[in-house]
């Protein structure tokens, strides 16, 4: 799916690893390993950092609601 949308897209936000989709997806929680994907090549997705990825997940990043946020605070 991110290397067709690299065809239509310049940069897309990925969850990434180099073991599998479902590991970069599992290692999502917390932001661990996300990244601006901007090209795919020889194989590998490279974020706009330059750093090479085997796989990468496009997600969704989107900005958490006030109120939300004051949920947190007091859950945690």
């Amino acid at each position: 799916m991110t290397r067709a949308m690299l065809k239509h897209d310049q940069n897309i936000w990925c969850a990434v690893s180099d073991e599998s989709d479902q590991q970069a997806i599992s290692d999502l929680n917390g932001n661990d390993f996300t990244a601006y994907i901007s090209k795919f090549q020889n194989g590998y997705f490279y974020c706009d950092g330059g750093m090479q990825w085997s796989y990468a997940v496009p997600i969704k990043i989107v900005p958490i609601k006030y109120t939300e946020a004051i949920y947190i605070e007091k859950t945690c």
